[in-house]
């Protein structure tokens, strides 16, 4: 293992130890919280806040899968798996969002049931706001903390949104209890709790698109194809790019394959140093690059249409 690499692996360890207490500390105090609303939604008589301290116990979930996904993103090759764990971090993406489609439904389908039988359980307006108002407390300081690192990991990034979901909801309680206090209407539990569906299916969307993107190997979102070929070719010594492959390992590391056409064979090794050093500092950790003589270059290209920028014409050969 290179020197730069270990270096890398000090910081990355240090990241993760301190995002480890973030979910630590978020998964003990959002448990606590459902404890909380559970007991006070069957005091109060509140469906509202019953499915949602069910939608806060889905976050939990959420967080330890997050936490788990972390963990597994940073483990180590073996004989079988090459790439360790790390891919299974994009399968667990792709399951909290599938969770939280989930949690979307059963909202949708309580909110239906609840207008058919308005009259049925009159609602106490101020228990369910005071509860929902701690709610938004905790749900935004958990938000707030994964938020730091959502930025670099898709995982982080979904239990940010059930999160930043579960603030929006306790608003949306907090707005309803106050509303049914003053109104006596019934009638706006279960229309503020379709709003939030609707919210949370939006910010969910982008998370599965992404997530079964990544899980079939497509360029990461973050990344540009054309810019890492514009790159490349842009390296002293490279002629010409192709047979580019771009893919996800985990959530937060990519790898690529180039074949690259070279003018000088004596500075092979010097070349593809640099192209590899330009690639990292454009988010792609693992590169292999094969390389190969201008003229000699392999039948069928796929190269893009960045080849003919670079063409030296040199005549001056033995």
């Amino acid at each position: 293992m290179s020197e730069h690499h270990h270096h890398h692996d000090h910081a990355h360890v240090h990241q993760l130890e301190s995002l480890n207490g973030v979910y630590i500390f978020s998964i003990v105090l959002n448990l606590l919280f459902v404890a909380v609303e559970v007991t006070m939604g069957f005091f109060s008589n509140s469906l509202g806040l019953i499915s949602d301290a069910g939608h806060n116990l889905g976050d939990v979930f959420s967080l330890l899968l997050a936490m788990i996904a972390f963990k597994l993103s940073t483990s180590h090759s073996t004989r079988r798996y090459t790439y360790g764990y790390k891919k299974s971090s994009v399968l667990i993406s792709l399951l909290n969002a599938i969770i939280l489609l989930v949690a979307v439904g059963a909202i949708i389908i309580e909110s239906i049931h609840k207008f058919s039988n308005l009259d049925a359980a009159a609602v106490n307006g101020a228990a369910v706001s005071w509860t929902a108002g701690v709610g938004i407390i905790i749900n935004g300081l958990t938000a707030w903390l994964l938020s730091r690192n959502s930025k670099h990991d898709i995982n982080t990034r979904g239990a940010f949104l059930h999160m930043l979901a579960d603030t929006l909801v306790s608003v949306g309680v907090v707005i309803s209890g106050i509303a049914i206090t003053l109104t006596g209407w019934n009638i706006i539990d279960p229309i503020v709790s379709l709003i939030i569906a609707a919210v949370i299916l939006v910010s969910t969307w982008k998370l599965l698109s992404e997530s079964l993107r990544m899980s079939i190997d497509a360029v990461p979102e973050e990344i540009d194809p054309d810019q890492i070929n514009q790159a490349i070719c842009a390296c002293e010594g490279v002629s010409d790019v192709h047979h580019v492959h771009i893919w996800p390992i985990s959530t937060t590391e990519n790898a690529l394959t180039a074949h690259l056409v070279i003018s000088d064979v004596a500075r092979m090794h010097e070349i593809v140093e640099t192209v590899k050093e330009e690639l990292t500092h454009r988010g792609i950790s693992h590169s292999t690059l094969e390389t190969e003589l201008e003229g000699s270059e392999c039948e069928d290209r796929e190269c893009g249409a960045v080849h003919h920028h670079h063409h030296h014409h040199d005549h001056d050969e033995d």
